[in-house]
């Protein structure tokens, strides 16, 4: 859908202005029962450069958040959540899950930003990154 939007809006953008699409850290991890997202935001992923290039000088960026507490995970069991939101925060560099704030300021910043350009913006506190912790 964000393809579609994207080219749908084209004719009414400011040739020099920025669009963000919002992918996830899903794209290139591998957890279980996953795939289809990991396909879905690899997909957008990889299009983000070509799209720079093509669109020129319209930027294209991505974020791509990791693990954010949202209502999006409402639908999974309370102690599934927490076990899951308390692993994270033993493992992941700033300890603790993300809020919808850090994937908004990642966004401004990407879109207030007129050298950036063909960037995917990982907003995921450093998960996968080697830690002492």
């Amino acid at each position: 859908p964000q393809v579609r939007i994207l080219k749908a809006a084209l004719p009414h953008l400011d040739s020099h202005g920025s669009v963000t699409l919002v992918t996830a850290a899903s794209a290139r991890s591998a957890f279980p029962g996953t795939a289809g997202l990991a396909a879905i935001n690899g997909a957008l992923n990889a299009m983000v450069a070509p799209l720079a290039v093509e669109l020129a000088p319209l930027r294209i960026n991505a974020v791509a958040p990791g693990v954010i507490d949202t209502p999006w995970w409402d639908r999974v069991p309370e102690a599934q959540r927490t076990a899951l939101f308390d692993g994270l925060v033993a493992t992941t560099p700033v300890g603790r899950v993300g809020r919808p704030e850090d994937v908004a300021a990642a966004i401004h910043l990407l879109a207030v930003n007129g050298f950036t350009t063909g960037v995917v913006l990982d907003v995921n506190g450093g998960t996968g990154l080697a830690t002492g912790r």
